[in-house]
């Protein structure tokens, strides 16, 4: 059974990696020569679409935009002119559920399964294969993608139907990136008045205040690194899906808004491809101060 892996960014790239060092054997696209060059001399084949299509039995796609998952599937050269009936795609991009459901809509009249499956855990999660896996679709799908999952992650849960995992990683950004703001707002604070922030830290992350986010950030901050782990080119993206998906159906989200003129603003500043704890900066940048030792 060979098993396609299209889209070798930040993420795809060590999770391609990952699967043929568990045995897989794997054809790879991606626009980046370089990267593909890469995974070919870790042992994978380079592969259009068509020929991931008409071969693979499994195939990842692991891209920016949901624009570009239905365009790798649906275009005139997409994998669905050569797929065959029975084949899995799985979709571990951060898209909106609208665009989960048409990928599985048009998938499903070929008899092919579709998992919308988006991941949590950054760079050091695709690296490590520990991400944590958010799927929608069918349970029979699900149940036969079980030993990829094993691979790429230390947790995967089937959360609903079609475009279920696509809203559950919606929630998940909202809930990192809007922490990583006020983590960043507070430590602007305590660095402006004067406190250490290495030390406001250590007596903070035991208590209530302490998070997997503040673990992440804050150190990475206070050490002036933002080397992207997840950039805030697609954190910016996935905060636009939120608003977007939410408006659509009439929730209203007055911080997340916010924050996406946060986003925003950094964005006209040159930080796109900043991690996403590079949010800090916007804070530093209104109070006149950077979070860092003195």
């Amino acid at each position: 059974m060979k098993t396609g892996f299209i889209g070798l960014g930040i993420m795809g790239r060590p999770m391609a990696k990952n699967l043929i060092k568990a045995g897989k054997d794997l054809l790879v696209s991606d626009l980046n020569k370089e990267a593909v060059d890469q995974l070919v001399s870790f042992g994978a084949k380079e592969a259009t679409y068509q020929e991931i299509g008409k071969k693979c039995d499994r195939i990842f796609i692991m891209v920016p935009s949901g624009e570009i998952s239905k365009s790798i599937i649906f275009s005139e050269n997409g994998i669905i002119s050569t797929v065959k009936e029975g084949t899995i795609v799985c979709d571990m991009s951060s898209v909106t559920p609208v665009e989960s459901k048409e990928c599985y809509d048009g998938l499903k009249e070929k008899g092919v399964g579709f998992l919308d499956a988006p991941v949590s855990g950054g760079e050091p999660g695709a690296i490590a294969g520990t991400l944590a896996i958010m799927a929608g679709g069918d349970e029979e799908v699900f149940d036969q993608m079980k030993e990829y999952f094993d691979i790429l992650g230390s947790s995967y849960l089937l959360i609903g139907e079609s475009g279920s995992g696509s809203v559950t990683k919606l929630a998940n950004q909202v809930i990192v990136n809007n922490t990583i703001a006020i983590v960043s707002e507070a430590f602007v604070l305590a660095a402006k008045a004067g406190a250490n922030p290495s030390k406001v830290y250590e007596a903070i992350r035991g208590g209530l205040a302490g998070s997997a986010v503040l673990d992440a950030k804050i150190p990475m901050i206070i050490e002036r690194n933002f080397k992207p782990g997840g950039p805030i080119r697609i954190n910016h993206k996935d905060i636009k899906n939120v608003i977007n998906t939410a408006h659509s159906i009439d929730v209203p989200m007055p911080y997340t808004a916010q924050l996406y003129e946060i986003l925003q603003a950094l964005k006209v500043h040159g930080h796109m491809e900043d991690d996403h704890g590079g949010i800090a900066q916007y804070f530093e940048e209104l109070a006149g101060i950077q979070i860092k030792n003195n």
